[in-house]
């Protein structure tokens, strides 16, 4: 069968800088300002994480500092007036936390930020302590791997394992993450089996199925020694 996908702790950046839920307003900015992030993991004092305060978080500090909000405001943004008197990280960061677990899949991490619209997710053991953070940027990576690498796994895994009579036989070709398939099979029924397990594998970017089945046996030929 096809490898499991790769998961989050193979891409994920293992050195994280986060901030103490008691962190003051001016070292969250200037921890952001060092590291160029525009989002930092809170945590508790076990290294817990309990929240995120990113630049959005921060930014109504800035837009209601010179004035005071009208009643429209107040009504509607309710929220971000709290944050604009906000001091700490705790007071200012928004909870819980959208996190993810080491083990899940590229793919279920990339749906988690597109359903939440988020850009990054701290990932978390299973009592919640940070042990990384995944970007939209890590999940790209996959695309980086060579076709070579890609050509050997759609080899081993798809090719020789639904076809394994005429393995030797199917041309598989792969260009800048696109995967060409070549060849006779004897169950054309499998075809768009190998086309999705194809796509599954980690790197690929589109697949070009060109299998056929074998040609008829001529009318006769059944029984003919």
């Amino acid at each position: 069968m096809p490898e499991g996908p790769h998961i989050v702790s193979d891409v994920m950046t293992r050195t994280v800088v986060a901030v103490r839920w008691d962190a003051r307003f001016k070292e969250i900015v200037r921890a952001m300002d060092r590291s160029k992030v525009s989002a930092l993991p809170v945590l508790e004092g076990d290294g817990r994480v309990i929240g995120v305060v990113s630049a959005a978080d921060l930014l109504p500090k800035e837009e209601f500092h010179d004035s005071a909000p009208s009643l429209y405001e107040q009504r509607q943004r309710l929220p971000d007036i709290a944050k604009a008197e906000a001091a700490t990280a705790e007071e200012v960061m928004s909870t819980p936390a959208i996190t993810v677990h080491g083990d899940v899949t590229l793919a279920r991490a990339a749906r988690i930020m597109a359903v939440r619209h988020v850009k990054r997710l701290p990932v978390v053991d299973d009592e919640g302590v940070l042990k990384g953070i995944v970007s939209r940027g890590d999940l790209l990576k996959v695309f980086l791997r060579p076709d070579e690498d890609i050509e050997e796994e759609v080899r081993r895994t798809v090719v020789s394992y639904l076809f394994p009579a005429v393995s030797h036989s199917i041309h598989v070709n792969v260009h800048e993450g696109v995967v060409a398939l070549r060849g006779r099979v004897h169950d054309t029924s499998l075809i768009p089996a190998a086309v999705r397990l194809v796509r599954a594998v980690e790197g690929v970017v589109d697949v070009i199925p060109q299998l056929t089945g074998e040609p008829a046996a001529p009318e006769g030929a059944e029984g003919v020694w």
